[in-house]
């Protein structure tokens, strides 16, 4: 029996992500007080279900009883005598949970310690690092859609009880929307020619062929992703010896739709070929796309 341990920012988007796992028929069980994880695993143990996953959410929502230090020592300590834990940690940037909070006009569960929105953001972050810091994974809905959640969420459960030593996510995207707070190695790909500015190239993605032979034919690309490759080749076998589970390689170029997304797709492909678990996303491509659609709407009605 596999059980996933869902826990995030308040806001994030750990609700749906509940309703679209028990879709993919896991049993979920949401706001669970900490103190109530193991003996709840153990009944379910006892009562042997027939379910995929357990999907348990836990977060500050418990108020007192919620302490993620203790919350990660439990967790460890149940696996040590036999449970199989995956841990996700949904989270968005504060500017997003603002807006959502803003249009749902809910408190956030630490507001009642007089708080203000942005004070209760910040805290309820800070209180949840340690379990950031050891998820098996994270998703940040800051820039998701609600199909690429989906998505992630029914890799997770298709997947559990696998136990690849590492997962590699490749995630592209662009630097002026900002850095991708999961990021572990980050590379900026902005000094490659940009098929951005060339007519027939600017309205395709990384994802169109037309785009990738831009990019990928380039010499100055061959080179890097000879170096790239080379370097990834050598770090990732020494993160697995250090115990890491989860690494995100983030791609990033202006917009984050063009160059990003075909040197993140390659890379994706090439360490599939060499073994490892891996999996790419594309955080800005949509939002890129709808910006062009917007941009050219405005022109057309231009006199």
């Amino acid at each position: 029996m596999h059980y996933l341990i869902l826990t995030g920012m308040s806001g994030a988007g750990k609700t749906v992500a509940i309703r679209y796992l028990e879709d993919l028929g896991a049993l979920c069980v949401d706001n669970l007080p900490p103190m109530m994880l193991v003996p709840f695993m153990e009944a379910c143990q006892n009562a042997r279900l027939h379910n995929p996953m357990i999907a348990i959410a836990a977060d500050v929502r418990s108020g007192e009883f919620f302490d993620a230090k203790a919350v990660t020592k439990m967790i460890d300590e149940a696996r040590l005598v036999g449970f199989h834990i995956d841990t996700l940690f949904i989270e968005a940037s504060d500017e997003v949970l603002v807006n959502r909070y803003k249009e749902t006009r809910r408190d956030h569960p630490l507001s009642g310690e007089g708080l203000t929105l942005h004070e209760a953001i910040r805290e309820e972050r800070n209180r949840l690092m340690p379990l950031r810091e050891t998820a098996n994974h994270l998703i940040d809905t800051s820039n998701l859609r609600p199909r690429a959640l989906q998505k992630m969420l029914k890799e997770i459960v298709l997947n559990a009880g696998s136990e690849p030593p590492l997962r590699v996510e490749v995630l592209s995207f662009g630097f002026k929307r900002g850095i991708p707070r999961e990021g572990d190695l980050v590379f900026d790909v902005r000094f490659l020619p940009n098929p951005f500015y060339i007519p027939e190239l600017g309205s395709h993605t990384g994802l169109d062929q037309d785009v990738k032979d831009f990019v990928l034919e380039h010499p100055v690309t061959k080179e890097f992703l000879v170096k790239c490759m080379d370097m990834l080749q050598f770090l990732l076998p020494h993160y697995i010896t250090e115990g890491k589970h989860r690494l995100v390689i983030a791609i990033g170029c202006t917009g984050g739709a063009h160059r990003s997304v075909a040197i993140a797709e390659y890379i994706s492909a090439r360490l599939e070929e060499l073994g490892y678990h891996t999996t790419v996303n594309h955080r800005d491509i949509a939002l890129e796309q709808a910006h062009w659609e917007t941009k050219s709407e405005y022109q057309k009605g231009e006199p």
